[in-house]
């Protein structure tokens, strides 16, 4: 029977693979975002890498090619946590990055049991 209570190892999110059609094309995206680049390896005609992190974000996105057997375009509904949506957006809309599948969420306080 499977337990119900919070899990004693800590664990993280680290990465999140996205799935694309064309890799270059969605690390400029993500660049224009201002996102930091962490990886972009290739080993040979069958994979690459590359990884990228939201400002101070704990989590990145991954994809590349040879990195999951997901459709591109099949993620949706990805949210960014922000603490002012207005600001968020406006930076957002003037790197000309609008109409996404990347939403934006406004907390500025977590419900309780919602922190650790």
């Amino acid at each position: 029977m499977a337990s119900t209570e919070v899990g004693t190892v800590g664990m993280k999110l680290e990465v999140v693979t996205v799935p694309v059609s064309d890799v270059d094309r969605a690390k400029s995206f993500y660049q224009s975002l201002g996102w930091r680049l962490d990886a972009d390896i290739v080993r040979g005609d069958n994979f690459r890498a590359v990884q990228l992190t939201p400002p101070h974000s704990a989590c990145s996105v991954a994809f590349g090619k040879g990195l999951t057997t997901g459709e591109p375009g099949s993620l949706r509904r990805l949210i960014l946590a922000v603490y002012d949506i207005d600001p968020a957006r406006a930076d957002l809309v003037s790197r000309g990055i609008d109409g996404n599948e990347w939403l934006l969420q406004e907390i500025k306080t977590r419900l309780p049991g919602r922190e650790w």
